[in-house]
This record gives C-alpha cells, structure tokens and sequence, in this order.
C-alpha cells in the first residue's frame, strides 16, 4: 500500500480496482466531463472469444481433459462395479474378512478412499499443470480489457 501526494491510498495489488470499489477517490479527482473519453474498443465478449481462442486457452483446457475424463471414467466404472456386485452377488459382498468386516464393507470403504484419492490428484495436477497457465491467462486478459478499454 502506498500515499499518494493528495493523501490517496493506492494499492500495489493488480486485481484492486480503487475506482470499481469506491475507494481511494479524493476529492481533487477530476470530475467525469473532464477526463479522456476511452476510444471505441471491442466489447469485452469479444477479448473473451479472442482469449478462449488463443493456443494457450486450449492447451489449459486440453490438460485438463486429459485428466478429468479419464479420472471420472474410472470412478464412475468402480463406483458401478461396486453397486452391480453388492446387487447381483450378495454372497460375495457378504463373504467375511476379519471379525465382523466383510468385503462389501472394505469395497465402500474403498469408494470413499478413492473419492480421496481421486480429489488428491485432481488438486495436485491442477497445482502443477494447469493453475500458472490459468493465472497467465488471466493477467492477459485482464491486460486486455484494460488496454482495449473493456473492463476498469
């Protein structure tokens, strides 16, 4: 955070927007007549399409696909399997481990340590192949509209 000569607070944060939340306007701050009027820019739909567009919108989207797809494929065929099995072969499901736990209890015990699992890796893989590209994406989107006069 920072002061201005006329007593402002600016922030160094690039995502505060000091207009947009009411704050940090002074009282000597030009009055709307007088500032520059914004040239005729594109819309910000259009940035947005430019953006989703770009080879780098696609590669983030393409990772994940990669992992999604394939991730929820395979729950959702353990997840089936599971209840087909518990539906079909009692017997089975009802087959005795140790003591009082039997299969059916460690397979649902297993659905839900795989829900851990499975949202473990989705978070990890976000962290390291998809959250820096995203957040490039972002500061040049948002550079975007601002520089074309979209959003600010």
């Amino acid at each position: 955070m920072q002061r201005s000569n006329a007593g402002d607070v600016t922030y160094d944060d690039p995502w505060y927007d000091a207009l947009a939340s009411g704050w940090g306007e002074s009282a000597a701050a030009a009055p709307p007549s007088a500032r520059p009027e914004p040239k005729a820019a594109p819309a910000a739909a259009d940035i947005y399409l430019e953006v989703q567009r770009s080879a780098a919108f696609q590669e983030v989207r393409r990772r994940y696909r990669r992992f999604v797809v394939p991730g929820a494929v395979a729950f959702l065929v353990w997840y089936v399997a599971y209840v087909v099995t518990a539906t079909t072969v009692p017997g089975l499901m009802a087959r005795p481990v140790a003591g009082a736990l039997n299969v059916g209890m460690l397979a649902g015990l297993g659905q839900f340590l795989t829900t851990f699992l499975l949202t473990w890796a989705y978070v990890r893989h976000a962290r390291l192949r998809r959250d820096r590209a995203a957040l490039e994406l972002r500061w040049d989107t948002q550079e975007l509209a601002r520089g074309r006069g979209g959003a600010a």
